[in-house]
């Protein structure tokens, strides 16, 4: 009997090892590992990988349009509109059950089903320090959510992107990354220590773990509209190395992901592209003609690093012009993520259906609120309001989420038996 309980003990124990979210390769190893081949990637078995997948955008990383808000169109604008709207206590609630809700297991079993075989995950670096973001103000949970969601991949069979989508100071000066509007990571020392010392602490913690394909150290960089984006433009490459250093302390495992800037768009910036051993590049494209005349830049200054380029985000058209231009990104051997899996309505891969009255908040977050006057004026009833924000927490489950037939096969992946 003790020898059975120990035995049965053992087996416990040993299963619960294997589904740890932290779960280790041997650290001498790069076994399981994505590869680069010259202008290429392969897998742990050595053959050729094309990056095909989509992007867990507004998840940890909320943007307003996904939730039909426009001029409310940050987290940190999101945010005060809610405490406006029905306080700030029950804000922080929402935060939490959002985060819960809006991608679980279910989601990732889904996006699998489709043939897709790598998500990109936006993120915040609030979700890494303790400021005030996504309804806790001390001990944030990012690294509990990314082991969640690694555990659900490797489960799933998918690889994940970590894609700094909000870096300390803002990297973009745009509502994408959450900023006050400006760039200002670029001119900050402390805000690049900051954005220094996340990136070693992720680098650290997942530095062994081979379901990660690589770190995108930031998204969009620099945006178009500044005066000075010449001389934010020659920053970006030290930037950068300064991040790859941070995260080769810890790490030699893992791919480091270099987008362009203005958008990930134009990497003429890039003067050293092979300073370090495991690099690749991550260019980003939304509208003109879905035509390899559209990405040869992209495909030019490949070729000319012999580096792998993968389309990071890509999206928002017709079926008709996603289908040709996965066809030109195959043809040229550029991997991507569509932007994004799941939002409101439309262009994605799944579709929240909004709950009754979601036009009420709406309305509040496109009302004039530059005063408390305003404020007061434009807040419509609050239990109303809280119970349509309960309403979407629920509504946004996989289970409750529309399913796009016509956006996934556009981009040759299927769906079968949802």
């Amino acid at each position: 009997m003790m020898k059975r309980t120990l035995f049965m003990a053992t087996c416990i124990a040993a299963t619960l090892w294997a589904c740890k979210p932290s779960q280790k390769a041997d650290s001498n190893s790069s076994s399981g590992f994505i590869r680069i081949q010259g202008p290429g990637l392969l897998d742990a078995s050595g053959n050729k990988f094309m990056i095909k997948g989509t992007n867990l955008g507004n998840w940890l990383n909320p943007e307003g349009y996904m939730l039909k808000f426009s001029k409310t169109n940050s987290y940190r604008l999101i945010n005060d509109m809610f405490c406006e709207l029905v306080g700030p206590d029950f804000t922080a609630e929402f935060w939490k059950g959002f985060k819960d809700n809006y991608i679980t297991e279910d989601d990732i079993k889904f996006i699998k089903s489709t043939g897709s075989n790598t998500i990109r995950l936006p993120f915040h670096y609030k979700l890494f320090t303790d400021e005030d973001y996504m309804g806790i103000t001390r001990g944030q949970d990012g690294f509990s959510r990314v082991d969640t969601l690694l555990a659900w991949c490797r489960r799933a069979g998918l690889y994940v992107i970590l894609d700094m989508h909000d870096a300390p100071g803002g990297q973009t000066g745009d509502n994408i990354d959450d900023s006050y509007g400006y760039p200002w990571l670029f001119e900050s020392k402390t805000s690049q220590e900051l954005y220094k010392n996340i990136w070693r602490k992720i680098a650290d913690r997942y530095k062994n773990d081979p379901v990660i394909l690589g770190y995108d150290l930031l998204n969009e960089p620099i945006a178009p509209y500044f005066e000075n984006k010449d001389s934010l433009n020659k920053m970006l490459e030290p930037i950068y190395k300064i991040g790859a250093a941070a995260i080769r302390e810890v790490d030699t495992n893992h791919i480091i992901l270099l987008g362009g800037a203005q958008w990930d768009g134009n990497f003429k910036p890039f003067t050293d592209s092979k300073f370090d051993k495991k690099m690749m590049y991550t260019c980003h494209r939304y509208g003109g003609e879905p035509t390899k005349e559209a990405i040869q830049s992209f495909i030019d200054f490949r070729d000319s690093v012999q580096l792998p380029m993968y389309m990071g985000e890509i999206g928002h058209n017709t079926d008709e012009w996603m289908a040709a231009f996965c066809k030109t990104m195959a043809d040229n051997n550029i991997g991507w993520t569509f932007w994004p899996y799941k939002k409101m309505d439309g262009s994605s891969f799944v579709g929240i259906v909004p709950p009754a009255n979601w036009d009420m908040i709406v309305k509040f977050s496109e009302a004039p609120r530059s005063s408390f006057k305003e404020v007061r004026e434009a807040r419509p009833n609050q239990d109303s309001a809280r119970q349509v924000m309960t309403e979407l927490l629920d509504a946004m489950k996989f289970e409750h989420n529309k399913i796009q037939t016509g956006y996934i096969n556009a981009l040759g992946l299927k769906v079968d038996k949802y």
